[in-house]
């Protein structure tokens, strides 16, 4: 009789232990997304150059295609 209390004081430390570890973890993750989103409200918002984001992209082909001597 007096394990089955000693393990079941154990297991209501570990139960309480593994809670309070989960709730920090939930707290960091939810000032983690609120900073994040701070950080996204406060960036400058603006357009994307489509046109010149795939030239950049056909120049960086390029350039790998000549190190790797594709091209020769």
């Amino acid at each position: 009789m007096k394990n089955k209390r000693l393990a079941a004081a154990m297991a209501a430390v570990q139960m309480y232990i593994r809670t309070e570890e989960e709730a920090a973890v939930v707290a960091m993750q939810n000032q983690a997304a609120d900073a994040a989103a701070k950080s996204l409200a406060s960036a400058p918002v603006g357009q994307m150059n489509l046109w010149g984001l795939s030239g950049r992209q056909a120049i960086m082909n390029a350039n790998a295609m000549i190190r790797q001597r594709m091209l020769k």
